[in-house]
């Protein structure tokens, strides 16, 4: 029903936005080895952050060595041990909870600087990043402008203990919600699975509205991430409860198209760059070698998307085609 972007034009498309390279071309990383681990590449934006460091550090003259956790923390994790023993000169590392720790902090011991995406740690040269501090702040206010200031909202929120990025987003989300006393949160909060997350979101959205009938709910908002908001939107539309407003966070191209649609219940979110986002850590490393000082955090532009005509222009600038 709705078409979803190839992989390979994914990767192609957004490696084209990716030129931190054209503007240090004195940075190089020839006869160097990089280690890139990724938590898992299922997700659009893990596997494009991971192509994008993967493709600079190889355009820049050097060898990867990649692994892929999979989705499973303890095996991202774990996969650090095999980059410690295969002589890598630096490390990305791209996601991962705090079982990643104490391997960086190996990996610092044995000499090897690592360089984390989306995930700060003390152990780290930089993280690059997007600023989640905005993020949530935004699409708190866009959330709240699109019911007027008053309403009852569930939200999807399975991650906010277990990550800090997500931790960040959503307790924006709800700081900025105390602004509006007309807003209630409803409780329990929802737990999405990661694994078929639409489908999850799907059956347990339908379960929400059966038991909130029309007029009884306003909005619901995903707090991390966009992909589960794609089987609240099916759920909201197969129950004809399109009054309710969907909101989330990431943008991928697949609910940018879902929110160019007219007549879209998913009415806002916030676009992140994470082919980008990849290469910028990989370019990191290149100045870090080059002798250059770098600040603990590089954020990457993020790009807000309120209303259809918004997903419409962020689809096009972010290179995934046009939905005129």
């Amino acid at each position: 029903m709705r078409k979803l972007l190839a992989t390979a034009f994914l990767a192609g498309g957004l490696a084209a936005l990716s030129t931190p390279a054209a503007a240090d071309g004195h940075l190089n990383l020839e006869g160097k080895t990089i280690g890139v681990a990724v938590v898992g590449t299922q997700h659009f934006w893990d596997r494009e952050a991971f192509n994008g460091a993967v493709s600079t550090v190889e355009s820049l003259g050097g060898a990867v060595v990649p692994v892929d956790g999979g989705r499973d923390n303890q095996i991202h994790a774990d996969n650090h041990d095999i980059l410690l023993n295969s002589g890598v000169d630096a490390v990305i590392s791209i996601l991962g909870d705090a079982a990643v720790e104490p391997k960086f902090e190996a990996l610092k011991a044995a000499g090897i600087p690592v360089f984390t995406v989306d995930h700060p740690s003390p152990h780290a040269v930089n993280n690059t990043t997007s600023d989640n501090y905005y993020m949530g702040t935004t699409i708190g206010r866009y959330m709240a402008d699109a019911i007027g200031g008053e309403g009852k909202v569930a939200v999807f929120n399975a991650f906010e203990n277990a990550l800090r990025i997500c931790g960040i987003r959503a307790g924006l989300w709800k700081y900025v919600l105390q602004d509006y006393p007309g807003i209630e949160i409803l409780q329990p909060e929802l737990a999405e699975e990661f694994a078929n997350a639409p489908e999850d979101a799907r059956k347990k959205t339908l379960d929400l509205l059966s038991q909130y009938p029309e007029g009884t709910i306003d909005a619901i908002h995903v707090g991390c991430w966009d992909q589960p908001a794609i089987g609240v939107v099916q759920a909201l539309e197969e129950a004809g409860r399109t009054d309710v407003i969907v909101t989330a966070l990431d943008g991928g191209p697949d609910t940018l198209e879902i929110m160019a649609e007219d007549g879209s219940p998913f009415v806002a979110n916030v676009a992140q760059q994470p082919n980008l986002i990849g290469s910028t850590s990989a370019m990191n490393v290149a100045r870090h070698f080059a002798g250059e000082a770098l600040l603990p955090q590089t954020y990457v532009d993020v790009l807000p998307v309120n209303g259809q005509a918004e997903a419409k222009a962020a689809y096009e600038s972010l290179g995934y085609g046009s939905l005129d």
